[in-house]
């Protein structure tokens, strides 16, 4: 890898901040440079495909499991992930990207209505971003530039 090759981790998109934050997020990396990719589930894609349609934020959407068995199978690899999750499957799928790029800068985004709680749980190595948000991303946001600041 010779640039920063960033993944953005899309948990299930039934939380609506979420979409806003990965456009955001994925603008903000792509202006200091890193190749973007970013993974999710078929429905998520479809959205993120939808609220973006001239990519002017987004970068390469890849299938979530396709992207983890890449990652297993030494085809790819990311520099820095952000992995995002409002539930528990979305803990669990940040929990295996994370075992599987020990070396990353790991990111773990929590949101919803139980961010809190989720963030208790959580018991594997990532820098937590927690807000209680649904609707709003501003909280996510100023938390988000925060760690954009040092972290790319």
């Amino acid at each position: 890898m010779s640039s920063t090759e960033a993944l953005i981790l899309m948990g299930c998109p039934e939380v609506p901040v979420q979409m806003s934050l990965v456009l955001y997020l994925s603008g903000s990396l792509r202006d200091k440079g890193s190749d973007v990719f970013i993974a999710g589930n078929p429905a998520a894609l479809n959205l993120a495909r939808v609220a973006d349609r001239k990519r002017c934020y987004l970068g390469r959407l890849i299938d979530l499991d396709r992207t983890i068995a890449d990652i297993v199978e030494k085809r790819r690899s990311f520099n820095i992930c952000f992995a995002l999750a409002h539930n528990d499957a979305g803990i669990t799928y940040a929990a295996t990207v994370r075992a599987l790029l020990p070396e990353s800068k790991f990111f773990l985004i929590i949101f919803g209505r139980n961010a809190e709680e989720l963030a208790d749980n959580v018991d594997f190595d990532a820098e937590k971003i927690v807000e209680k948000a649904v609707h709003n991303p501003l909280g996510l946001k100023k938390k988000i530039d925060g760690v954009l600041a040092w972290a790319v």
